[in-house]
């Protein structure tokens, strides 16, 4: 918002130079991002709850309160007018009040035309081009009130009347910036009796826009629903000087003075002259809003005392209304702060007029322990410390992405992702299924700028309508299995270093991962597994975790990318693996081993179908608690091994942390093991 000086002087009278008003603008909590010393111009940024200071009156109240000087209002009149004729009456009619609470309107009889100087001046200077006297000073009273207004050429009004009513399903209307728009039946429109002749607070139609040959205008000055207007400029993707103020809540209360200031400046530059009676319908006029304001809770919110003759002093010169009450006034809220709606909000209104500054450098005495931290920082900070480690870098992306981004990675067959009310485009329709699609779309971005070896991952929210939010770590690899490797490029990454990743992720998080064949539409058959946890509670049962393996080529070109080498992903449940491993950020120490292992070798013959996850839980299953790790070091398939067998080698190293285990203690856990891996998969000891 562009504020002219000189014309905010005229509201409000400032006992300081151009640059000290802007610092204490600052210090008022209005953030000032241009002083312009040559055309004395202060450019100030506007907060979205503040719409009434978009407006030089608006300011002028901040700037009353905070130097202590009355606030003047703009000439309202008397305003002059000639009797209306059948031909020059007009009639409105509110067909949806919702959407229209009041619409103001008046008949001027005018003379089109170059605005004078000193107001085309003004105009230019707050950064609004002048264009007619009509126009010209419909802008005016904006910039002045906060109040959009519109003038349609009254000549164009079919019938002589306004209708406010909703857009009728395919209708079309040409807009004043030339386009042709097809209106839905959610837009509400100000149409004539045939056809809509604007969009509700956002752009007039062409049809009635003003010219040269214009005689008679209706003015138009109106309150529309903040919700409606914001809706319709969405759909339209139409932004204007009037719909920023209206979506944000304009004043339900300046439609007449609007109308009023308007006909004086008109009858000022010798440009109009107003015709009969404002006309202003208003079905279900507001009552006013009363907030209870406590002098205890200033001090105790702000952290210092403001004595009653301030706080008095600074609410009525910001047009607030005070009446006593018990430990404190009822304060009438006036219609253009819309913000306000409770005490606090009051007290923010004391402390930005009594000074910031004021508040004490210390703090105040804790009387309770500080809130821990949200495990689900910790379970982040693990998963991130432990992925850098090996190599990654962290990747940020949206939790919105396309839908048909989404459609591969749903959490089930046919589950449609959850949906976005009003999203801002297409590229942002659905919350993300999956951390998936984000990371492919992060590598597809890096290889087109011929980074060939990528290794990213995230840590973030998923959604689906089932499970409603879920915590989750994901990473996305491709290219060289080794970075900076001394051969050059080194070999390609594949399946069995994306699960050591998962792996080290897991034992990191205390739980140990089990594998089994998966089969996913996104992921490659047998280059794929299902990430599990067998719980220690339930014994057998398993508690899934995830997943793992290699990208389907044909998803992956679906976004883009082109590269020859695979890609490999994985996507892990962060709560499920702090569950399993207990409190992540409750790092301990482990003591060194006191007492040596013993370790083992064992050659098993099975069926070459048979999963080595399965070997390994049946293995666990088995051995006592000495059992400190199982590590596959050979599988053959050959001579001396049947067909359809194969022979496969693991080392077992048995550990007690209190005492050296025996050779028998070691043999027992040894026969144990091999009885039950034949019993369970017919293997026989090599």
């Amino acid at each position: 918002m562009k504020i002219v000086v000189p014309w905010l002087r005229e509201l409000v009278e400032i006992p300081v130079g151009t640059e000290r008003l802007a610092e204490q603008l600052g210090l008022c909590g209005f953030e000032v991002t241009d002083v312009d010393l040559a055309h004395d111009v202060i450019d100030v940024e506007i907060t979205a709850n503040r719409p009434d200071c978009l407006s030089h009156l608006g300011l002028a109240r901040e700037a009353a309160a905070a130097f202590d000087a009355p606030a003047r209002s703009p000439d309202l009149g008397p305003v002059d007018r000639v009797s209306a004729a059948a031909d020059t009456t007009a009639a409105v009619r509110i067909e949806d009040a919702d959407g229209c609470p009041r619409y103001a309107g008046q008949v001027v009889r005018v003379k089109v035309g170059p605005s004078p100087s000193w107001l085309a001046d003004r105009l230019t200077a707050a950064g609004v081009r002048p264009i007619n006297t009509i126009v010209d000073v419909t802008n005016y009273v904006m910039l002045e009130l906060g109040q959009p207004m519109h003038a349609f050429d009254f000549a164009t009004l079919a019938g002589r009347e306004i209708r406010v009513r909703r857009a009728r399903t395919g209708e079309r209307l040409r807009t004043l910036d030339g386009e042709m728009r097809t209106l839905d039946e959610r837009t509400l429109v100000i149409a004539d009796a045939e056809r809509a002749q604007a969009v509700a607070g956002v752009m007039g139609g062409a049809d009635s826009e003003v010219s040269g040959a214009t005689r008679l205008v209706l003015l138009e000055s109106a309150y529309f629903d903040p919700n409606s207007v914001r809706r319709a400029g969405r759909q339209l993707g139409l932004k204007t000087e009037a719909s920023a103020r209206f979506e944000r809540g304009a004043d339900p209360a300046a439609q007449v003075a609007a109308i009023e200031r308007a006909c004086v400046l008109l009858a000022k530059i010798g440009a109009g002259e107003a015709v009969g009676p404002v006309i202003d319908c208003q079905p279900a006029p507001r009552a006013a809003r009363e907030v209870t304001l406590r002098r205890s809770r200033i001090a105790r919110i702000l952290g210092f005392e403001v004595g009653d003759t301030e706080v008095e002093r600074i609410l009525r010169r910001l047009g607030f209304e005070l009446a006593p009450a018990t430990d404190g006034w009822r304060v009438t809220v006036p219609t253009f702060r819309v913000d306000v709606t409770r005490e606090i909000d009051l007290i923010e209104e004391a402390g930005r007029h009594a000074g910031y500054d004021r508040v004490p450098a210390t703090f105040p005495k804790l009387t309770r322990l500080e809130a821990g931290l949200d495990s689900r920082i910790g379970w982040d900070r693990l998963a991130r410390r432990i992925l850098t480690a090996v190599g990654f870098s962290e990747s940020m992306t949206f939790a919105f992405i396309e839908r048909s981004a989404a459609a591969p990675f749903g959490p089930d067959a046919g589950e449609p992702p959850v949906a976005i009310a009003n999203p801002l485009s297409e590229t942002f329709a659905v919350l993300r299924p999956s951390l998936l699609p984000g990371l492919l779309d992060a590598v597809v971005h890096n290889r087109r700028r011929e980074r060939h070896d990528v290794r990213l991952f995230e840590t973030g929210a998923c959604f689906s309508a089932r499970d409603a939010e879920a915590r989750r770590v994901g990473f996305a690899w491709t290219g060289a299995a080794l970075a900076d490797h001394w051969s050059g490029r080194g070999r390609l990454v594949d399946f069995f270093d994306a699960k050591g990743v998962v792996e080290a992720l897991c034992q990191a998080f205390g739980v140990t991962a089990d594998f089994a064949p998966l089969e996913a539409p996104h992921l490659v058959r047998g280059r794929s597994a299902a990430v599990a946890a067998r719980t220690q509670a339930s014994g057998p049962t398993q508690v899934a975790l995830g997943l793992v393996g290699q990208l389907m080529p044909r998803v992956a070109s679906a976004r883009g990318y082109t590269g020859a080498d695979d890609i490999y992903v994985a996507e892990l449940d962060l709560a499920a693996l702090a569950r399993l491993g207990g409190a992540v950020e409750d790092v301990r120490a482990q003591a060194l081993a006191r007492h040596p292992s013993a370790v083992r070798d064992l050659s098993i013959e099975v069926d070459d179908t048979l999963p080595a996850a399965a070997v390994r839980g049946t293995i666990r299953g088995a051995a006592p608690s000495t059992l400190a790790s199982i590590q596959e070091f050979d599988r053959y398939r050959g001579e001396g091994v049947a067909a359809g067998r194969v022979s496969l080698s693991l080392r077992l190293t048995f550990r007690d942390p209190e005492r050296t285990l025996t050779e028998a203690d070691v043999q027992q856990a040894m026969d144990t093991i091999v009885a039950a891996l034949a019993a369970a998969h017919r293997a026989v000891r090599r």
